[in-house]
């Protein structure tokens, strides 16, 4: 007696190949091909893994930017940014706390009280800090502008010291567990041709053997827009919106706790969906080649395709105002009307084999 499993270890590749596979033999390829998906994402994971530190670093660059830039623009707290970075400042007014207990003529200033101050070039090359304006403490005039801040103040104490730039974690265990979503997502990132691969082998006995020569160049053509998406998304799209949000919170004096999580969790979804909203060429072609998607159904729905661009467009864009919407939705409506031009070159009506060799033969 032979069982099902026999007889589909025996005669796979002639069913694939003849596209004549029953149900079930179906639902066994398609656990296949997750199977090998999964393995390759685990070992993927694994080497990723080893490099999730360094991922993360790079993926933190575009927010880290955008919240130097944003402290240049706004008043900026001096116990927040490092003496070394004071040169940055230089001519700018910024926000100083007395870290220690200081007697200027007859006052005694309190730790903790803050001014305004100026940042200058010192003779020696280091940045000096001098009032911003005259400092009056009940109607008196403590200091006139321009009075130096006393150097031991902010050059030999770690009270006025700290990290520019950097996001935070909310517990014990959160940079770990950052970690695993960091090497998580990058092996997906990065085992993407081998996911079009089989995704491809699970569709490809519906194909005619003339259409299956299109999986290369279609992979291919995938794979590389995808990774257009993601680089548009990083290079472009989120420092624009990033640059937008925390100058929206200078300008109004405030600071934003910017968690890794939250912020990783937003960078990756504004890459993969970008990633994947770049796959309409693509997506477009192979609908064509297939007699499935023809230019003037395409220019027919052109009103409504704009219409959910711009809806895809919000969902992405982490920000409310127009122009970072447009930087979205720019780049969608670009690749929809290229799409356009691809269907009208590649379409053809769909032929089955007797009919593609009956027109080879006579071209």
């Amino acid at each position: 007696m032979t069982s099902y499993s026999q007889t589909y270890e025996e005669e796979p590749a002639e069913q694939i190949e003849e596209g004549t596979m029953s149900f079930l033999d179906h639902l066994d390829e398609l656990r296949g091909r997750l199977i090998r998906i999964a393995l390759f994402v685990g070992i993927a994971f694994v080497l990723c893994w080893l490099f999730s530190d360094k991922i993360y670093n790079f993926l933190q660059v575009p927010v880290q930017a955008a919240m130097i830039e944003a402290k240049k623009k706004g008043d900026i707290a001096l116990k927040d940014a490092a003496i070394s970075q004071l040169s940055d400042y230089i001519g700018k007014e910024v926000a100083f706390s007395f870290p220690a207990e200081l007697r200027i003529g007859d006052a005694l200033v309190t730790p903790g009280t803050t001014i305004k101050v100026r940042v200058e070039p010192g003779p020696d090359g280091i940045p000096k800090l001098v009032t911003a304006s005259p400092w009056v403490i009940n109607t008196e005039t403590v200091v006139d502008e321009g009075y130096p801040i006393p150097r031991n103040l902010y050059l030999a104490s770690n009270v006025i010291l700290g990290p520019d730039g950097k996001l935070v974690v909310g517990t014990v265990q959160g940079a770990f567990n950052l970690y695993i979503k960091v090497a998580f997502y990058a092996a997906i990132f990065f085992t993407v041709p081998f996911i079009l691969v089989q995704v491809w082998g699970f569709v490809a006995p519906g194909l005619y053997p003339h259409e299956k020569k299109y999986a290369w160049p279609l992979i291919a053509m995938a794979s590389a827009f995808f990774l257009a998406g993601c680089s548009f998304a990083y290079y472009i799209a989120f420092p624009r919106a990033a640059n937008f949000l925390l100058g929206v919170a200078a300008g109004g004096n405030l600071r934003p706790l910017v968690t890794a999580d939250e912020y990783f969790d937003l960078i990756i979804m504004i890459m993969l969906g970008l990633g994947i909203v770049f796959e309409i060429p693509t997506v477009t072609l192979f609908g064509s080649r297939l007699g499935l998607i023809s230019p003037g159904f395409l220019l027919k729905v052109w009103r409504y395709a704009v219409i959910g661009i711009f809806i895809l467009a919000a969902v992405l864009s982490p920000t409310t105002d127009i122009p970072n919407l447009l930087v979205f939705a720019a780049p969608m409506l670009l690749l929809y009307f290229l799409s356009v031009g691809i269907a009208w070159v590649f379409h053809r009506k769909r032929q089955t084999e007797q009919e593609f060799q009956a027109s080879e033969r006579k071209e």
